[in-house]
């Protein structure tokens, strides 16, 4: 009938318009969506940019007085307005390799406890527990470690060092030294308390991702447990562990008050970590407010450029990593 076929016709192109009018709404949102997400990238990168240009720019005096042997150089006198960026750097390094020598193990055997060993009622209390240190003020770790844990390092840590290592030919100037108990040694192990987490937690996420059957068949061929973590879960997760321990080394890195705390602030370079020393975010932090002068001023900047690049170098090295690992694993 002339009547239906009209009203037929007529539904059907109101559904036609109603499918362009969502077709069109849901191309607009896309749209929208795209946008923010390209000016979050775009704000990102600018923003990165400006503190690149800020920090080149600000180090220049510095760069023009010294040179490249600003880099090179140990001597920091505000005096004779002479300064080097090796103390820094040297201290930066040093107490970043001495966290991580702590941390990456044990934190890769609590994250496998957690996983495999520990009984189900105590697991999740442990993890709150070792998370929690993240969340802790680092103000409050530079205080417990001055007062607390330096004169316990002092007293039963770096005497036990001198004695048991006196004549040795490497080891000997590696503790060598009157026990002050701040310095290198100490400033390293308050950093690795405080990485420790960020490694436990990512080790923990990575390896309870391992198949359950792979680590039942090695059990069933008769393996140990300790094979079962080293020829299944650890390769199979190596990526992860990787991208955690990176991660701490970042934290370590450019960790400022609980290193000022308990390093010393000695713009010296010394073989022994039981000596004070300093890194760039402490000499940073101790100076910039005291920093009375154009070059001295452009000195503590060029020193954040430098961590800068540092850090630039370090998550560089991680991405071809784990680029190679991923490459390797297919």
């Amino acid at each position: 009938m002339p009547g239906v076929a009209l009203n037929e016709t007529t539904l059907q192109a109101s559904q036609a318009r109603s499918r362009a009018a969502v077709l069109q709404r849901l191309r607009s949102t896309d749209a929208t969506f795209r946008l923010l997400t390209r000016t979050a990238v775009l704000a990102v990168l600018a923003l990165l940019s400006g503190v690149i240009l800020s920090l080149v720019i600000g180090s220049v005096p510095a760069f023009r007085a010294f040179g490249l042997g600003f880099v090179g150089s140990e001597v920091w006198n505000p005096v004779t307005e002479q300064f080097g960026a090796l103390a820094p750097i040297y201290g930066t390094l040093l107490t970043s390799f001495i966290a991580l020598l702590i941390a990456v193990p044990v934190g890769i055997m609590i994250a496998f406890f957690l996983t495999e060993l520990c009984p189900l009622w105590l697991r999740r209390p442990i993890a709150i527990a070792i998370e929690l240190l993240a969340g802790i003020p680092s103000i409050i770790y530079g205080i417990w470690g001055l007062f607390v844990f330096a004169p316990f390092v002092q007293k039963y840590i770096q005497p036990a060092l001198i004695d048991t290592f006196d004549g040795w030919p490497v080891l000997g100037t590696l503790f060598e030294g009157p026990p002050y108990g701040i310095g290198m040694l100490t400033a390293g192990f308050i950093l690795a308390i405080m990485v420790l987490p960020f490694i436990t937690a990512i080790s923990r996420d990575v390896f309870e991702a391992v198949p359950a059957v792979l680590k039942e068949a090695t059990y069933g061929l008769g393996c140990t447990t300790w094979e079962v973590f080293k020829h299944v879960v650890l390769p199979y997760a190596r990526v992860g562990v990787i991208g955690g321990v990176m991660l701490g080394l970042g934290r370590a890195l450019g960790e400022t008050m609980a290193v000022t705390f308990v390093i010393g602030n000695a713009h010296t370079v010394s073989a022994s970590i039981l000596q004070p020393g300093t890194t760039i975010s402490a000499s940073i932090a101790n100076e910039f407010t005291e920093a009375v002068g154009d070059l001295y001023t452009s000195s503590l900047i060029a020193l954040g450029l430098i961590l800068f690049v540092i850090t630039f170098i370090v998550l560089a090295i991680a991405r071809y990593m784990l680029l190679r690992l991923q490459q390797k694993a297919r």
